[in-house]
Order: structure tokens, then C-alpha cells, then sequence
């Protein structure tokens, strides 16, 4: 008896492989050997980047925090410590969209974190 290959089945799956690895250079988009590691190394690196690109958006949104915050003449890790006394529970994103599109409310919410610091002082003076 004659040995089965399946072949359509592998036929589709190796044109599949080709078709994701469209676009690299040389051997790594004519050959199916190659093709094949380049496309998993590359979802690799999407899947490890996709979880990076949150943590880089948290920075960027703490670097807007801290250069809006020194122009209030405040730190922005006191200003976090202000908001945190003063009850204003905020992410990072919504302060940054805040320090970017509104000074004036963004001025308010500094003001009410130094409050909160000067009465957190002298709760602890006391």
C-alpha cells in the first residue's frame, strides 16, 4: 500500500506560513524551512511587545504627570503621595489626558494635593 502524505493539508499549511512570512528578507520568504522560524521568533516578539507597549504608556503618561507637576512647582512622587492623602483616586492616564487638555483643572487637583499634604504634616506633628 502505497504511504499517505496529506498532502493538501500540508500544502495549506506551508503556503500559510509563507504568506505570514510576506515581506522578510531572502531565504526567510521563498523557504518554508526558514519562513517557518522567522514567523515564530516573530510572534514571539509580538506577544512579549504587546505586554511592553502598556508599561511604556504608563511612563509616558508619568513623564507628562511630572512636567506638568513641575511647572505647578510640585514633584510629581508628591504630588501621587498629595493625591493619594486627598482621597482622589485617578490612574495615570486620566491625569496626563487632565495635564495636557485642562491646566485649570489640573492646577486644582495640585492645589488640593498640597492641602492635603500640609494637613497630613500636621497631623503627624501633632
Amino acid at each position: 500500500m502505497a504511504r499517505a502524505t496529506n498532502s493538501p493539508a500540508s500544502r495549506k499549511r506551508r503556503k500559510k506560513v509563507l504568506k505570514y512570512a510576506k515581506g522578510y528578507f531572502g531565504n526567510k520568504s521563498k523557504l518554508y524551512r526558514y519562513a517557518k522560524e522567522a514567523v515564530q521568533h516573530a510572534w514571539q516578539y509580538a506577544y512579549r511587545d504587546r505586554k511592553k507597549k502598556k508599561g511604556e504608556w504608563r511612563s509616558l503618561w508619568i513623564i507628562r504627570l511630572n512636567a506638568a507637576c513641575r511647572a505647578a512647582d510640585m514633584s510629581y512622587s508628591r504630588f501621587v503621595e498629595g493625591l493619594k492623602a486627598a482621597g482622589i483616586e485617578l490612574d495615570r492616564k486620566v491625569l496626563a489626558d487632565i495635564a495636557v487638555h485642562d491646566e485649570a483643572a489640573f492646577g486644582a487637583l495640585v492645589q488640593q494635593a498640597k492641602e492635603a499634604l500640609k494637613a497630613k504634616a500636621s497631623a503627624k506633628k501633632a
